[in-house]
């Protein structure tokens, strides 16, 4: 197929992209650069420098080819600033992807694989997590999430857009070509690690939550078993019903756990620096990933918490 991956020069676009070339795909990676970075594209996808926002240039861009599916992976993502900025997380989130879905609709594509994110889920009142789980996101990132989940399903009822939404975790781990290169970083994992190449202290955001030790439990999925999940729904999306798929391992860790795990990987004494709690940030997340286990035929082949970590360290050690 040629797939259009919107945000294919970030984190998990990149490497969504690598696993699409590696299957036999044509891929067109559309980004603004304002999170990507162009040296994560590989040199034989092909790049237009875009924002989702300006129609004329998506217009352009899918121009380019004959489009089969998009997988869309550009919007604002760090959840502390959502509860500061919300009006630039639903004008990139909910306006840029509507005008990304109407761009489609002129080019007579109706396939999409979105990234979406378990911040739909807000509060959780059972754990592990399944996808009926009620909604009720507590920050606008979440909410910018699950209103263009929404938008889909009635594109998909108007138009007969088929479409598949991935409810990602704490995406994590690194590949030998590409890891974690936000600015600025604000996931755990690389921050954790960067204070151990600098001999720095971690900051722990909360250490009163209702969890074993205090601090936010997440569950961590590597960036190369998130990649696998998309391949597979392109594969099926034709044959499987629309709808939203959990991504993750089934096993929570706290942060203070992960900060233990990355000192047994690098060896290194971390120190913690206790903080008070981000706006915005659940206790707990956890998934039940039946669904893609089920219906994609998806399991996890990095599941542990220390070999996720280990490859983001050999990643980071090395640049």
């Amino acid at each position: 197929m040629n797939v259009l991956v919107t945000g294919g020069a970030g984190y998990v676009g990149s490497v969504v992209t690598d696993g699409l070339l590696r299957a036999g795909h044509r891929v067109l990676v559309v980004d603004n650069l304002q999170q990507g970075h162009r040296q994560a594209v590989p040199e034989s996808a092909d790049f237009v420098q875009a924002d989702i926002a300006d129609a004329g240039a998506l217009d352009a861009a899918f121009g380019r080819m004959p489009i089969d599916a998009v997988m869309h992976m550009a919007g604002e993502t760090v959840v502390e600033y959502s509860t500061t900025d919300p009006r630039r997380y639903f004008a990139n989130n909910v306006v840029g992807g509507l005008n990304l879905l109407d761009v489609m609709l002129k080019h007579n594509v109706r396939r999409m694989v979105f990234s979406s994110s378990a911040a739909v889920y807000g509060e959780p009142l059972t754990a592990p997590i399944e996808e009926d789980h009620p909604r009720n996101p507590i920050n606008s990132y979440g909410l910018t999430k699950l209103m263009f989940e929404q938008i889909m399903g009635w594109y998909g009822t108007a138009y007969g857009l088929r479409h598949v939404s991935f409810r990602y975790f704490n995406a994590a781990g690194a590949t030998e070509r590409l890891g974690e290169d936000h600015v600025p970083e604000t996931h755990l994992i690389p921050n954790v690690l960067k204070a151990a190449l600098g001999g720095k202290a971690v900051s722990v955001f909360g250490t009163d939550y209702p969890t074993k030790d205090g601090s936010c439990v997440r569950d961590y999925v590597h960036v190369l078993d998130i990649a696998a999940a998309h391949i597979l729904a392109l594969e099926k999306l034709d044959t499987i019903r629309p709808g939203a798929f959990n991504l993750g391992n089934g096993q929570g860790y706290s942060v203070l756990e992960v900060i233990e795990v990355a000192s047994r990987v690098t060896g290194v004494s971390i120190p913690v620096t206790r903080a008070g709690r981000r706006a915005g940030d659940p206790a707990v997340l956890v998934a039940s990933s039946g669904r893609a286990r089920s219906e994609l035929g998806w399991s996890p082949q990095h599941p542990g918490l220390e070999d996720i970590v280990a490859s983001a360290w050999r990643r980071t050690s090395t640049r």
